[in-house]
Protein backbone atom coordinates (compact mmCIF):
# COMPACT_ATOMS: atom_id res chain seq x y z
CA UNK A 1 0.00 0.00 0.00
CA UNK A 2 1.46 3.34 -1.01
CA UNK A 3 1.34 6.24 1.47
CA UNK A 4 1.97 9.78 0.23
CA UNK A 5 2.58 13.09 2.02
CA UNK A 6 3.58 16.64 1.12
CA UNK A 7 6.44 18.72 2.58
CA UNK A 8 8.04 22.09 1.79
CA UNK A 9 11.72 22.10 0.81
CA UNK A 10 14.21 24.86 1.58
CA UNK A 11 13.14 26.82 -1.52
CA UNK A 12 9.52 26.90 -0.33
CA UNK A 13 8.31 24.52 -3.06
CA UNK A 14 5.85 21.74 -2.27
CA UNK A 15 7.30 18.26 -2.72
CA UNK A 16 5.27 15.01 -2.62
CA UNK A 17 6.96 11.89 -1.31
CA UNK A 18 5.59 8.37 -0.96
CA UNK A 19 6.51 4.95 0.30
CA UNK A 20 5.13 1.48 -0.41
CA UNK A 21 3.96 -0.40 2.69
CA UNK A 22 3.00 -3.59 0.86
CA UNK A 23 4.97 -6.79 1.51
CA UNK A 24 8.29 -7.15 -0.24
CA UNK A 25 6.92 -9.63 -2.79
CA UNK A 26 4.54 -6.92 -4.12
CA UNK A 27 1.52 -9.24 -4.13
CA UNK A 28 -1.68 -7.41 -5.18
CA UNK A 29 -4.53 -7.15 -2.71
CA UNK A 30 -7.32 -9.68 -3.27
CA UNK A 31 -10.07 -7.55 -1.70
CA UNK A 32 -10.30 -3.81 -1.19
CA UNK A 33 -13.02 -2.55 1.15
CA UNK A 34 -13.94 1.08 0.51
CA UNK A 35 -16.14 3.25 2.75
CA UNK A 36 -17.94 4.88 -0.15
CA UNK A 37 -18.83 3.90 -3.71
CA UNK A 38 -21.16 5.17 -6.45
CA UNK A 39 -24.90 4.65 -6.20
CA UNK A 40 -24.97 2.11 -9.03
CA UNK A 41 -21.95 0.10 -7.87
CA UNK A 42 -23.97 -2.95 -6.79
CA UNK A 43 -20.99 -5.35 -6.61
CA UNK A 44 -23.04 -8.17 -8.09
CA UNK A 45 -19.83 -9.93 -9.11
CA UNK A 46 -19.03 -10.56 -5.45
CA UNK A 47 -22.01 -12.91 -5.22
CA UNK A 48 -20.24 -15.27 -7.61
CA UNK A 49 -17.03 -15.04 -5.58
CA UNK A 50 -18.91 -15.84 -2.38
CA UNK A 51 -21.04 -18.62 -3.88
CA UNK A 52 -19.77 -21.07 -1.25
CA UNK A 53 -21.13 -18.79 1.46
CA UNK A 54 -24.47 -18.59 -0.33
CA UNK A 55 -24.54 -22.40 -0.39
CA UNK A 56 -23.91 -22.52 3.37
CA UNK A 57 -26.73 -20.04 4.00
CA UNK A 58 -29.07 -22.11 1.82
CA UNK A 59 -28.13 -25.28 3.67
CA UNK A 60 -28.67 -23.54 7.00
CA UNK A 61 -32.10 -22.20 6.05
CA UNK A 62 -33.34 -25.38 4.37
CA UNK A 63 -31.98 -28.02 6.73
CA UNK A 64 -32.36 -26.22 10.04
CA UNK A 65 -35.91 -24.98 9.42
CA UNK A 66 -37.58 -28.13 10.76
CA UNK A 67 -34.67 -29.56 12.70
CA UNK A 68 -35.62 -31.15 16.03
CA UNK A 69 -39.25 -31.47 14.95
CA UNK A 70 -41.23 -34.69 15.06
CA UNK A 71 -42.43 -34.65 11.46
CA UNK A 72 -39.34 -32.98 10.00
CA UNK A 73 -39.43 -32.51 6.19
CA UNK A 74 -43.04 -33.67 6.05
CA UNK A 75 -43.99 -30.13 7.05
CA UNK A 76 -43.09 -29.06 3.51
CA UNK A 77 -46.07 -31.14 2.36
CA UNK A 78 -48.37 -30.75 5.34
CA UNK A 79 -48.54 -26.97 5.16
CA UNK A 80 -49.86 -26.64 1.58
CA UNK A 81 -52.12 -29.67 2.08
CA UNK A 82 -53.80 -28.28 5.21
CA UNK A 83 -54.08 -24.82 3.65
CA UNK A 84 -55.72 -26.26 0.55
CA UNK A 85 -58.16 -28.35 2.59
CA UNK A 86 -59.13 -25.28 4.65
CA UNK A 87 -59.63 -23.16 1.51
CA UNK A 88 -61.71 -25.94 -0.06
CA UNK A 89 -64.01 -26.16 2.95
CA UNK A 90 -64.37 -22.43 3.66
CA UNK A 91 -64.29 -20.85 0.21
CA UNK A 92 -65.39 -23.83 -1.88
CA UNK A 93 -68.05 -25.60 0.15
CA UNK A 94 -69.33 -22.81 2.41
CA UNK A 95 -68.80 -19.62 0.38
CA UNK A 96 -69.27 -21.53 -2.91
CA UNK A 97 -66.75 -19.42 -4.82
CA UNK A 98 -66.63 -20.52 -8.50
CA UNK A 99 -63.49 -22.29 -9.73
CA UNK A 100 -63.98 -22.09 -13.53
CA UNK A 101 -65.13 -25.71 -13.67
CA UNK A 102 -61.99 -27.10 -12.04
CA UNK A 103 -61.97 -29.43 -9.02
CA UNK A 104 -61.99 -27.14 -6.03
CA UNK A 105 -59.06 -28.90 -4.40
CA UNK A 106 -56.80 -28.43 -7.45
CA UNK A 107 -57.90 -24.83 -7.97
CA UNK A 108 -56.98 -23.81 -4.43
CA UNK A 109 -53.78 -25.88 -4.33
CA UNK A 110 -52.45 -24.22 -7.50
CA UNK A 111 -52.92 -20.78 -5.98
CA UNK A 112 -51.51 -21.88 -2.63
CA UNK A 113 -48.27 -23.29 -4.08
CA UNK A 114 -47.57 -20.19 -6.16
CA UNK A 115 -48.47 -17.67 -3.49
CA UNK A 116 -46.52 -19.52 -0.80
CA UNK A 117 -43.23 -19.09 -2.67
CA UNK A 118 -43.73 -15.37 -3.26
CA UNK A 119 -44.92 -14.61 0.28
CA UNK A 120 -42.09 -16.54 1.94
CA UNK A 121 -39.48 -14.76 -0.19
CA UNK A 122 -40.96 -11.37 0.68
CA UNK A 123 -41.42 -12.05 4.40
CA UNK A 124 -37.96 -13.50 4.99
CA UNK A 125 -35.96 -11.04 2.88
CA UNK A 126 -37.77 -8.11 4.50
CA UNK A 127 -36.00 -8.98 7.76
CA UNK A 128 -32.47 -9.19 6.32
CA UNK A 129 -30.79 -6.29 8.15
CA UNK A 130 -32.46 -6.60 11.54
CA UNK A 131 -32.12 -10.40 11.74
CA UNK A 132 -28.45 -10.47 10.69
CA UNK A 133 -27.17 -7.28 12.34
CA UNK A 134 -24.88 -9.19 14.71
CA UNK A 135 -23.19 -11.00 11.82
CA UNK A 136 -23.02 -7.97 9.52
CA UNK A 137 -21.27 -5.97 12.23
CA UNK A 138 -18.42 -8.46 12.69
CA UNK A 139 -17.26 -9.66 9.27
CA UNK A 140 -17.43 -8.47 5.69
CA UNK A 141 -19.21 -10.38 2.94
CA UNK A 142 -21.68 -9.23 0.28
CA UNK A 143 -24.86 -8.50 2.23
CA UNK A 144 -26.97 -9.39 -0.78
CA UNK A 145 -25.90 -13.03 -0.38
CA UNK A 146 -28.35 -13.39 2.53
CA UNK A 147 -31.56 -12.50 0.61
CA UNK A 148 -30.31 -14.44 -2.42
CA UNK A 149 -29.82 -17.53 -0.26
CA UNK A 150 -33.39 -17.09 1.01
CA UNK A 151 -34.67 -17.17 -2.58
CA UNK A 152 -32.76 -20.38 -3.29
CA UNK A 153 -33.81 -22.17 -0.09
CA UNK A 154 -37.44 -21.21 -0.70
CA UNK A 155 -37.05 -22.41 -4.30
CA UNK A 156 -36.16 -25.86 -2.98
CA UNK A 157 -39.31 -25.79 -0.87
CA UNK A 158 -41.32 -24.67 -3.90
CA UNK A 159 -39.95 -27.57 -5.97
CA UNK A 160 -41.06 -30.08 -3.32
CA UNK A 161 -44.54 -28.56 -3.10
CA UNK A 162 -44.73 -28.28 -6.89
CA UNK A 163 -44.06 -32.02 -7.26
CA UNK A 164 -46.73 -32.59 -4.61
CA UNK A 165 -49.12 -30.50 -6.70
CA UNK A 166 -48.25 -32.48 -9.87
CA UNK A 167 -49.00 -35.78 -8.11
CA UNK A 168 -52.51 -34.57 -7.25
CA UNK A 169 -52.93 -33.23 -10.78
CA UNK A 170 -52.16 -36.66 -12.23
CA UNK A 171 -54.55 -38.29 -9.76
CA UNK A 172 -57.46 -36.01 -10.67
CA UNK A 173 -56.62 -36.33 -14.36
CA UNK A 174 -56.79 -40.13 -14.15
CA UNK A 175 -60.11 -39.83 -12.33
CA UNK A 176 -61.50 -37.93 -15.33
CA UNK A 177 -61.48 -34.37 -13.96
CA UNK A 178 -61.61 -31.45 -16.40
CA UNK A 179 -57.89 -30.70 -16.21
CA UNK A 180 -56.14 -29.80 -19.45
CA UNK A 181 -52.38 -29.07 -19.21
CA UNK A 182 -50.98 -27.32 -22.28
CA UNK A 183 -47.75 -26.02 -23.80
CA UNK A 184 -47.78 -23.00 -21.49
CA UNK A 185 -46.26 -25.27 -18.84
CA UNK A 186 -42.88 -24.51 -20.43
CA UNK A 187 -43.34 -20.96 -19.16
CA UNK A 188 -43.06 -22.19 -15.55
CA UNK A 189 -39.34 -21.27 -15.04
CA UNK A 190 -40.11 -17.74 -16.21
CA UNK A 191 -43.06 -17.45 -13.82
CA UNK A 192 -40.87 -18.66 -10.95
CA UNK A 193 -38.23 -16.09 -11.93
CA UNK A 194 -40.85 -13.33 -11.81
CA UNK A 195 -42.04 -14.45 -8.39
CA UNK A 196 -38.48 -14.54 -7.08
CA UNK A 197 -37.74 -11.09 -8.50
CA UNK A 198 -40.87 -9.56 -7.01
CA UNK A 199 -40.29 -11.21 -3.64
CA UNK A 200 -36.65 -10.10 -3.57
CA UNK A 201 -37.40 -6.58 -4.78
CA UNK A 202 -40.19 -5.86 -2.31
CA UNK A 203 -38.33 -7.66 0.47
CA UNK A 204 -35.07 -5.72 0.24
CA UNK A 205 -36.96 -2.43 -0.07
CA UNK A 206 -38.80 -3.18 3.18
CA UNK A 207 -35.61 -4.48 4.80
CA UNK A 208 -33.78 -1.27 3.91
CA UNK A 209 -36.55 0.92 5.31
CA UNK A 210 -36.98 -1.06 8.54
CA UNK A 211 -33.49 -0.01 9.67
CA UNK A 212 -35.09 3.37 10.44
CA UNK A 213 -38.83 2.67 10.51
CA UNK A 214 -39.56 -0.43 12.58
CA UNK A 215 -43.30 -0.03 12.01
CA UNK A 216 -42.85 -1.64 8.60
CA UNK A 217 -42.10 -4.98 10.26
CA UNK A 218 -45.62 -4.96 11.68
CA UNK A 219 -47.07 -3.84 8.36
CA UNK A 220 -45.44 -6.65 6.38
CA UNK A 221 -46.64 -9.35 8.77
CA UNK A 222 -50.30 -8.80 7.89
CA UNK A 223 -49.85 -6.79 4.69
CA UNK A 224 -48.84 -9.92 2.79
CA UNK A 225 -51.94 -11.70 4.04
CA UNK A 226 -54.13 -8.83 2.86
CA UNK A 227 -52.35 -8.81 -0.50
CA UNK A 228 -53.33 -12.44 -1.01
CA UNK A 229 -56.97 -11.39 -1.15
CA UNK A 230 -56.08 -8.92 -3.90
CA UNK A 231 -54.60 -11.81 -5.88
CA UNK A 232 -56.72 -14.54 -7.55
CA UNK A 233 -55.55 -17.27 -5.20
CA UNK A 234 -58.98 -18.24 -3.87
CA UNK A 235 -61.09 -16.93 -6.77
CA UNK A 236 -60.72 -16.72 -10.57
CA UNK A 237 -60.38 -13.42 -12.40
CA UNK A 238 -63.61 -14.26 -14.25
CA UNK A 239 -65.52 -14.00 -10.95
CA UNK A 240 -64.40 -10.42 -10.30
CA UNK A 241 -67.00 -7.71 -11.12
CA UNK A 242 -65.95 -5.63 -14.10
CA UNK A 243 -65.60 -2.39 -12.10
CA UNK A 244 -63.06 -3.99 -9.74
CA UNK A 245 -61.17 -6.11 -12.29
CA UNK A 246 -58.70 -3.38 -13.19
CA UNK A 247 -57.67 -3.06 -9.53
CA UNK A 248 -56.94 -6.78 -9.28
CA UNK A 249 -55.06 -6.77 -12.59
CA UNK A 250 -52.86 -3.94 -11.29
CA UNK A 251 -51.40 -6.48 -8.87
CA UNK A 252 -48.28 -7.88 -10.64
CA UNK A 253 -48.87 -11.29 -9.06
CA UNK A 254 -52.27 -11.67 -10.74
CA UNK A 255 -50.97 -12.57 -14.24
CA UNK A 256 -48.47 -15.00 -12.69
CA UNK A 257 -51.09 -16.93 -10.72
CA UNK A 258 -53.52 -16.95 -13.65
CA UNK A 259 -50.84 -18.11 -16.11
CA UNK A 260 -49.70 -20.91 -13.81
CA UNK A 261 -53.26 -22.11 -13.31
CA UNK A 262 -54.02 -21.99 -17.03
CA UNK A 263 -50.80 -23.81 -17.96
CA UNK A 264 -51.37 -26.80 -15.68
CA UNK A 265 -55.12 -26.91 -15.22
CA UNK A 266 -56.46 -25.25 -18.36
CA UNK A 267 -58.65 -22.70 -16.54
CA UNK A 268 -58.44 -18.96 -17.00
CA UNK A 269 -56.38 -17.22 -19.67
CA UNK A 270 -52.82 -16.16 -20.39
CA UNK A 271 -52.48 -12.56 -21.52
CA UNK A 272 -49.06 -11.73 -22.93
CA UNK A 273 -49.63 -8.04 -22.25
CA UNK A 274 -50.35 -8.72 -18.60
CA UNK A 275 -47.21 -10.84 -18.27
CA UNK A 276 -45.17 -8.03 -19.83
CA UNK A 277 -46.63 -5.67 -17.24
CA UNK A 278 -45.56 -8.05 -14.45
CA UNK A 279 -42.11 -8.29 -16.02
CA UNK A 280 -41.62 -4.52 -16.20
CA UNK A 281 -42.94 -4.12 -12.66
CA UNK A 282 -40.53 -6.82 -11.46
CA UNK A 283 -37.53 -5.19 -13.15
CA UNK A 284 -38.43 -1.76 -11.77
CA UNK A 285 -38.96 -2.83 -8.15
CA UNK A 286 -35.88 -5.07 -8.23
CA UNK A 287 -33.68 -2.30 -9.63
CA UNK A 288 -34.94 0.22 -7.08
CA UNK A 289 -34.57 -2.30 -4.27
CA UNK A 290 -30.96 -3.15 -5.18
CA UNK A 291 -29.96 0.51 -5.27
CA UNK A 292 -31.65 1.25 -1.94
CA UNK A 293 -30.17 -1.89 -0.37
CA UNK A 294 -26.71 -0.87 -1.60
CA UNK A 295 -26.98 2.57 0.00
CA UNK A 296 -28.41 1.41 3.30
CA UNK A 297 -25.90 -1.40 3.90
CA UNK A 298 -23.09 1.15 4.38
CA UNK A 299 -24.64 2.94 7.34
CA UNK A 300 -27.34 0.61 8.70
CA UNK A 301 -25.21 -0.35 11.75
CA UNK A 302 -25.70 3.19 13.02
CA UNK A 303 -29.47 2.90 13.01
CA UNK A 304 -30.40 -0.79 13.24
Amino acid sequence: MAVAWSVNNVDGHNVTESTDLRPADKRPWTTIIRPTSPWFDLKLGELLQYRDLVYLFVRRDFVAQYKQTILGPLWYLIQPLLTTIMFTIVFGKIAKIPTDGLPQFMFFMSGTVVWSYFSKCLNKTSNTFTANASVFGKVYFPRLSVPVSILVSNLLTFCIQFLFFLSFMVYFRVRGAAIEPNLWVFLTPYLVLLMAGLGLGFGIVVSSLTTRYRDLRQLVSFGVQLLMYATPVIYPVSAIPEKYRLIILANPMTPIVESFRYAFLGAGTVRVGHLLYSTMFCVAVLFFGLILFNRVERTFMDTV
